[in-house]
């Protein structure tokens, strides 16, 4: 694939994927990834998420900005890294606020505890496999019958900066 049709197809396995882990590196140098959910689905090279102002992840982000995203969405598999700041916009927030969102900040989008995340994309590396999970059974099953490596799809880098 070119460079361009490798980006094409990551802005569209993100499309269909809403939930990830978001991982940072804690204050003490340690991985921690936590589930999180996207809100903008048209991607850009910019992902957004809700945080509380006070939590582990923003105070991890202040010390060390790169970051991974991981996504799932049926048979493909995206990560993403990127450098993240925390953003405090009212204006911001009440474009992306949703029900869901409503859910967990019951403060509104307006409150000071509410923070948004901004993920500029540096890089992702993505699996794709064709057709469903099923097919994917199918391939290894029959690797094992043959002793050929399973056609599981495909896999590429990209440069997302």
């Amino acid at each position: 694939m070119t460079d361009t049709d490798s980006r094409a197809h990551v802005v569209e396995l993100l499309s269909d994927a809403n939930l990830c882990m978001f991982t940072t590196t804690s204050t003490d140098g340690h991985l921690i990834a936590r589930p999180m959910a996207l809100q903008e689905t048209e991607f850009d090279g910019d992902l957004w998420f809700f945080a509380a102002a006070d939590s582990r992840k923003v105070a991890d982000i202040g010390a060390n900005p790169s970051v991974g995203i991981s996504f799932q969405s049926g048979t493909s598999w995206v990560s993403v890294s990127g450098r993240a700041s925390v953003v405090r916009d009212d204006a911001k927030k009440k474009d992306l606020w949703s029900q869901g969102v409503a859910a967990w900040f019951q403060d509104g989008p307006e409150s000071d505890g509410i923070v948004l995340i901004k993920v500029e994309a540096e890089g992702a590396e993505y699996w794709s496999a064709p057709g469903s999970k099923v097919s994917t059974l199918i391939a290894y099953a029959k690797s094992r019958i043959t002793g050929d490596r399973p056609d599981v799809g495909t896999n590429d880098t990209v440069d997302l900066s």
